[in-house]
């Protein structure tokens, strides 16, 4: 039979330190015999389709096309 969990404060503080400012991603939380073992975070970062910096190769390939 499953044991149960047992959740502090400090775990608590840890798990929404996890989750504070993730805007993407996703938080796993490990569990052995009925205690958090560990905490991973996995954030994503999204991103326009044309970055800035693409944007300015485009405008010199035009450039150099005209000439």
């Amino acid at each position: 039979m499953a044991k149960p969990l047992e959740l502090d404060e400090l775990w608590l503080d840890r798990i929404k330190q996890s989750l504070n400012g993730l805007e993407y991603g996703s938080v796993q939380i490990v569990v052995h015999d009925g205690k958090i073992a560990q905490i991973d975070k996995t954030e994503r970062k999204r991103f326009e389709a044309v970055s800035p910096g693409r944007e300015k190769l485009q405008v010199v390939k035009a450039e150099k096309k005209q000439k």
